[in-house]
């Protein structure tokens, strides 16, 4: 498991791309047969994947965790985002299709992730987070998923949200999780942005052509830069930094979120002459 110790906002205005990137920016997930996981002091989240080929993989304790087993002391948010395939949680077994979502509470001690089909995988992106609570597994098939249509064509930024993970939804400790899924021609998410000072955010893009890129935003407002994104690529966001992106076409990205507030519509909204 790696572990990153996220830089606070006067350091990030004085490094160098490369540096933004080293920290901030997570490349190597999404790799078959391997478990990739990254551990973030920034609430303490969890980063990673899985991409069972012939093999099941069993998600497993670290080290750097002091526990038994994942779900120990966590709760974690599955998305799907390749082929057909199945999480099993302590003998139950999950269908999921491309973009399904399940949730796995506290206490769960044993997660198997399998794929149907070797030539086409199921890729499965983890996002979990402290719990000091319990609630039971729930899996959330994209038809279950609460649809809410944003912004409009005139503004290159129609789309469509999709929360899985949520208060009025599955209920979680404190995670919060989702996607989003932008229309062809449309390219801009949350613009003007937002920051969220009592929870933090990670951003997994996906569905990017290998041709194409996502410029993603961060940054205090007055002081922003930019990461160049590809597809399977996530980038975490510090309660203090903005959160948006930009595609060279239309893409679609995994949010999700931890922190002190559950509340979906909990932002500090920001003016667009305030970013710089």
């Amino acid at each position: 498991m790696e572990v990153r110790y996220s830089p606070d906002p006067v350091r990030f205005c004085r490094m160098t791309t490369q540096e933004v990137r080293d920290n901030f920016l997570l490349e190597s997930l999404f790799k078959i047969d391997v478990i990739e996981m990254t551990y973030v002091d920034v609430d303490r989240v969890i980063v990673g994947s899985a991409v069972p080929g012939k093999n099941a993989l069993a998600l497993t304790s670290a080290d750097e965790l002091r526990a038994d087993y994942f779900c120990q002391r966590r709760e974690l948010g599955v998305l799907n985002i390749g082929g057909a395939g199945t999480v099993t949680v302590d003998g139950q077994q999950y269908t999921m299709s491309n973009l399904d979502c399940l949730y796995v509470g506290r206490g769960s001690k044993n997660i198997v992730f399998t794929s149907d089909d070797t030539a086409k995988p199921a890729k499965y992106y983890l996002l979990g987070y402290p719990a000091h609570a319990e609630y039971p597994t729930a899996h959330v098939q994209i038809e279950q998923a609460t649809p809410v249509q944003l912004g409009s064509a005139e503004a290159s930024n129609k789309r469509t949200i999709y929360k899985c993970i949520h208060p009025d939804g599955v209920k979680s400790c404190q995670l919060v999780m989702g996607f989003t899924v932008l229309e062809p021609g449309c390219v801009w998410n949350t613009m003007p942005p937002h920051t969220h000072q009592r929870r933090m955010e990670v951003y997994m893009y996906f569905n990017v052509p290998d041709d194409a890129r996502v410029f993603h935003y961060m940054g205090k407002p007055d002081e922003t830069r930019h990461i160049a994104v590809a597809d399977g690529q996530a980038v975490i966001s510090p309660s203090w930094s903005i959160h948006s992106g930009v595609g060279t076409v239309a893409y679609t990205f995994c949010w999700g979120m931890g922190g002190e507030n559950q509340a979906f519509d909990d932002m500090d909204h920001l003016k667009i002459e305030d970013i710089k």
